[in-house]
């Protein structure tokens, strides 16, 4: 099949940029041709199996988002403060990008709006997926968005989405929507595996000095200058570390996990960027390392050295990809109990003995009932938190490993 792949962001970063190169991937190689449509300058710093990129140029720079952050030559501003006309240059520069691409067998758009909207207007067959961002942060707070996103839904020869919970989302904000497949995200299980401690903490200092510059820590989406010898020295220790991993934001709960750490006294290493970074940094429990953004080929290499991965998020999430990567390479996954992080939870706890399964979620918002989920997993004889990490990275590879993902999502146009 031929694929044009309509992302419009980055391929770095967050949830929705790793997702679409690691499906981009996927389905090279599966022997699809993929072309990728999107705003990444650098392209040729991922592995996309050899998809080829393109990068239309938009109207008065303008790119629409749904979380304020900074992008380079462009001009980020949250899709619900478009004016109408400015959406719909959008739209047209994207989809005259997409019509340049065809023929192909699928345009498969990422994001109900403005995804959805530029697959409708390109006129070939397409498939949407629908993430959380937009649904909650955008078309939730916008009547006219949420039709708008409603109307591109009707004509896609399917809607993906990764959870039990986006699902209930979109319908509850969008109204019914017919074609709906529930697939949940995937995760490369050859590159977050299970790693020797000694080699992983060379593999990890390798990859950071490799990092460019960043004096002051000026550019928010690079790493900390300096990470490759902070690194060094914390893990001189091997005292247990707990690991956060994504977007530093206030609904991503990492305070409630600084809360936590002050009751167990453990150490944590906090990687990320976003505008919540200096209140963070504030608050931050005693022994806390912020180490800024880290890439895959950092985080595959931290994850086997930490012990616990907690994702303490306040607002509905997706789907757990921070989870079922860290529990790939090693990590314990300890989630808040809701939306699709709790479905993740329940994956893992499926593969878990039952004297251990409530050991993979806490209470959503409490930092106590947190603090004593943690405080049991860092306590754990080595033998049997080992058999807690076979377990999990089994629930990974049986139900979210990428091959699997890539061949579901194209099977509502192949059977």
């Amino acid at each position: 099949m031929k694929i044009v792949f309509w992302h419009g962001y980055l391929l770095g970063g967050t949830g929705s940029n790793v997702y679409t190169r690691a499906l981009a991937r996927a389905w090279s190689r599966l022997g699809h041709e993929v072309v990728v449509v999107c705003q990444e300058r650098n392209p040729g710093a991922y592995d996309l199996g050899g998809a080829r990129v393109v990068r239309p140029e938009l109207p008065d720079r303008l790119l629409p988002v749904f979380v304020l952050d900074r992008y380079e030559g462009l001009q980020p501003k949250l899709l619900q403060d478009l004016m109408a006309a400015e959406r719909d240059r959008y739209v047209e520069a994207n989809a005259a990008a997409v019509r340049a691409e065809l023929p192909a067998d699928l345009v498969f758009a990422n994001h109900v709006l403005p995804g959805g909207a530029v697959a409708a207007a390109a006129g070939a067959p397409y498939a949407v997926k629908a993430h959380g961002s937009e649904l909650e942060y955008s078309l939730r707070a916008s009547a006219e968005l949420a039709e708008r996103g409603r109307e591109s839904l009707e004509q896609a020869r399917a809607v993906f989405v990764g959870s039990a919970h986006i699902r209930a989302v979109l319908e509850d904000v969008v109204g019914h929507v017919d074609r709906v497949h529930e697939v949940p995200p995937g995760v490369d299980v050859d590159e977050f595996a299970p790693e020797d401690r000694r080699e992983a903490l060379a593999h990890l200092l390798d990859e950071a000095r490799r990092d460019p510059p960043n004096p002051a820590n000026a550019a928010e989406r690079l790493p900390d200058e300096g990470n490759a010898d902070r690194l060094a020295a914390w893990f001189e220790s091997a005292e247990p570390t707990v690991l956060y991993f994504g977007k530093l934001l206030y609904n991503k709960g990492v305070h409630l996990l600084f809360e936590a750490l002050r009751e167990t006294g453990a150490r944590a290493v906090v990687v990320g960027f976003g505008d919540y970074r200096a209140e963070l940094e504030r608050i931050a429990a005693p022994r806390t390392l912020f180490t800024g953004p880290l890439e895959h080929r950092h985080l595959v290499h931290l994850i086997p050295l930490c012990e616990v991965t907690v994702v303490p998020s306040i607002f509905p999430e997706a789907f757990g990809m921070v989870a079922a990567e860290a529990a790939a390479a090693g990590s314990l996954p300890l989630v808040a109990r809701h939306s699709g992080l709790a479905e993740i939870a329940d994956g893992f706890a499926a593969e878990y003995p039952a004297a251990y399964s409530g050991l993979t979620s806490f209470e959503t918002g409490n930092s106590h009932d947190l603090a004593a989920k943690l405080g049991r997993l860092l306590e754990l004889p080595d033998q049997e938190r080992q058999s807690l990490r076979e377990a999990a990275r089994r629930a990974v590879v049986e139900r979210w490993s990428w091959e699997q993902v890539a061949v579901r999502l194209l099977q509502p146009f192949t059977n």
